[in-house]
């Protein structure tokens, strides 16, 4: 699992600053005298005569008067008006006559699982087969999206790769409240791990509502060794590390979480047990 530091956050805004305190081009910024007047004629010109103006090429002379400009109406294009994202509200339970069809119902997942466990793969393939529009974010993505001062879990977890951590997952859950406030469903991915609560599930509740659905993958040991060895880079971990995090994860077992083994099942095999596990988690969402 890769965690994610980089220069502080900014201080807070003073009265006076920002957006919303107005700023003129025109007026003295700091560091700077102000507006520079224009420069003294040239020896030996004495400017037009009196009563006339300068002439130019590409002004007419009796140009028409300008007039303020309009500001742009809600309906005009590039000015759409979106609903403001909140907290996930928890599912409700479809009627009794029948069963939720989860391919076509506004959903926000959470999938679980180790290094090589396949949740990415998982999915960005359950988000690209679903009859909704849907979006899918990866933890590991946001958190990388820090280049210079990433806090690389792999060197140890410490002070720093845990700011990252809890700012990338507050930043999934801002992404995936206003994606799901204008009808796009969400699948979010992580290590989650049942026995540490700063990488827990509490986080993700907070940040995204209790609406949201998590779902465990855990394929088997062997699988996932196999997996990781393909990976490259800082995604790819030691065996030793692997072993530990998927010993971990163990401890969703007794949880109430869906769990999917899917040691034997390929990636579109998976996302259909996914689908079916979800349409139970809406009938009975899980206390968590």
């Amino acid at each position: 699992m890769q965690h994610a530091v980089g220069a502080p956050l900014p201080p807070p805004q003073q009265p006076g600053q920002g957006p919303g305190a107005g700023w003129s081009p025109a007026g003295p910024q700091p560091g700077h005298p102000g507006p520079v007047p224009p420069p003294p004629p040239a020896p030996g010109f004495t400017g037009p005569p009196p009563g006339h103006a300068a002439p130019h090429s590409h002004v007419p002379q009796h140009a028409p008067p300008q007039h303020a400009p309009v500001p742009p109406t809600p309906d005009t294009t590039g000015h759409v008006q979106l609903p403001p994202g909140g907290p996930v509200a928890r599912p409700s339970a479809p009627p009794a006559a029948g069963q939720a069809d989860p391919t076509s119902t506004t959903l926000a997942i959470l999938l679980i699982g180790p290094a090589g466990a396949g949740k990415t793969s998982v999915a960005k393939y359950w988000a690209d087969h679903r009859r909704v529009p849907t979006a899918h974010i990866s933890l590991d993505d946001v958190r990388e999206w820090v280049r210079s001062g990433f806090a690389d879990p792999q060197s140890g977890w410490n002070d720093h790769s845990e700011a990252q951590y809890r700012l990338a997952r507050r930043t999934c859950g801002f992404a995936a409240r206003n994606f799901l406030a204008n009808g796009i469903s969400c699948i979010l991915d992580d290590a989650v791990f049942p026995d540490r609560p700063v990488v827990g599930l509490g986080g993700w509740k907070r940040h995204v509502g209790p609406g949201l659905l998590p779902v465990v993958l855990l394929p088997g040991l062997e699988i996932v060794l196999e997996r990781n060895a393909e990976r490259s880079g800082n995604r790819r971990l030691t065996d030793e590390e692997v072993a530990r995090i998927h010993g971990r994860m163990a401890g969703w077992y007794g949880s109430g979480l869906p769990i999917i083994d899917n040691s034997q099942l390929d990636v579109p095999t998976t996302a259909r047990v996914l689908d079916d596990v979800l349409a139970r988690s809406i009938a009975s969402p899980p206390q968590w």
